[in-house]
């Protein structure tokens, strides 16, 4: 192959995977929520555009077959990027929520694909050697783009909102930012990714050995011991947290009169997406570190709380509404180191359960289900919250971390 060296591509290559996914996943709820959307309506429409993650493993076999994955990582950058144009350009019409909603639907595909052509590409044109080298710096690389999305663009669409007054401008402004870093990105990468041996479409195929891997693929995946209860846990793991990430930003903006904090959008972008992401990375760190030390078994359950109890912090806001927006920083950062640390061992349990024959497609399975499980207590946190007010939606939140806790003691560990 054509030689590049991977620090030319491989932390662009997943800064550009994680700008579309926090843009569409993340930043949607504050972007809606600003254009006048109430928390119901938010929550249930933006809570679709998990489904392309729910069931990608059903195409992920064609990106394995049909072209090459650096071909597919070129074309859906483009069009992601052309979508984020998209978007901006409908943002200030009055069919702004159709619109919107329809390029974000198409984008979510598009950045789904794009994750399984990534992922594929940086198996193809690593050693292994190298790939166990580059996890540590893809993952920060990824995480940058998240404070890029959440944390620098939400701040800068607040800032325009304060000084201009024109709330669908600001946000137009940054969605045609992020088409630029996108459509930039992929011609990036057209020229500097390199070109692997194995990274050539399959043309030995025929539609009855795709049907045969297919069938196998999901019966083993299904056949697994203990596979009931792993599939209550990806479901359970993160059923608070699904909940509590889309009403935060609500929380944050809405007026004290209506149990909110009252904030500014550009304090909500420093908050969640820059302090937030900066804790949640060193929880990773740190519990990354603890499970090679001291393997998975022992710190499952307590990773498990760490996710878990720092909730409850939140609870303790909606009671106080404190004016003091450094206690909301103090409050989100523990709430995120602990999530960050804890989730750690839900992926380490997940790669675990996936070993075998069929790993990558038993993997792309675990991660539908766990879009399965942000995807629907999401959808419908907003109608919750609104029922019950602030305070009381926080104490649902921490009863819904309780269940996970009765099913981790059935879980079965093969090794570490």
């Amino acid at each position: 192959m054509k030689e590049r060296s991977p620090w030319a591509w491989v932390p662009s290559l997943y800064f550009a995977e994680g700008l579309p996914y926090v843009a569409i996943i993340n930043v949607t709820a504050i972007m809606y929520l600003r254009l006048g959307l109430s928390n119901a309506e938010m929550t249930f429409y933006t809570g679709w555009l998990y489904l392309p993650w729910v069931i990608k493993p059903f195409w992920s076999p064609f990106v394995d077959i049909l072209k090459t994955k650096r071909w597919w990582i070129f074309i859906m950058q483009l069009l992601l990027g052309a979508g984020m144009a998209g978007v901006a350009f409908t943002i200030p019409t009055t069919f702004y929520l159709q619109a919107t909603l329809a390029f974000f639907w198409l984008m979510a595909f598009g950045s789904a694909t794009h994750d399984i052509a990534a992922d594929g590409f940086y198996m193809l044109g690593l050693t292994h050697e190298k790939q166990a080298f580059f996890i540590g710096i893809r993952n920060t690389c990824y995480r940058i783009a998240m404070i890029t999305v959440q944390g620098l663009l939400v701040m800068i669409a607040g800032l325009l909102e304060k000084s201009t007054g024109r709330i669908p401008f600001s946000w137009s402004i940054v969605f045609y930012i992020l088409a630029a870093l996108l459509i930039g990105l992929a011609l990036w990468h057209r020229f500097i990714l390199p070109y692997p041996e194995e990274d050539s479409p399959r043309e030995d195929l025929t539609p009855g050995i795709i049907l045969n891997e297919f069938v196998k693929t999901f019966w083993e995946f299904f056949s697994k011991e203990g596979i009931v209860v792993t599939l209550l846990f990806i479901l359970f793991f993160r059923l608070g947290e699904s909940q509590l990430l889309k009403i935060s930003a609500a929380f944050f903006l809405d007026d004290p009169q209506q149990g909110g904090l009252g904030l500014e959008t550009a304090q909500v972008g420093f908050i969640v997406g820059t302090v937030g992401i900066i804790a949640l990375l060193a929880g990773g760190i740190v519990g990354g570190v603890v499970i090679a030390r001291d393997g998975l078994r022992r710190w499952l359950f307590p990773m498990a709380l760490s996710v878990a109890v720092p909730n409850a912090l939140y609870l303790l806001l909606a009671y106080l509404q404190p004016e003091s927006v450094w206690l909301v920083n103090v409050c989100v950062a523990v709430e995120q180191f602990g999530y960050g640390f804890g989730i750690t061992a839900f992926m380490m349990y997940l790669m675990l359960f996936s070993e075998g024959t069929y790993k990558t497609s038993h993997y792309a399975l675990c991660t539908g289900f766990m879009a399965l499980g942000m995807m629907l207590p999401g959808m419908v946190s907003g109608w919750i919250q609104e029922q019950v007010g602030y305070p009381l939606f926080f104490v649902w939140v921490l009863v819904c971390c309780v269940p996970i806790f009765f099913v981790i003691p059935f879980l079965r560990i093969v090794r570490e």
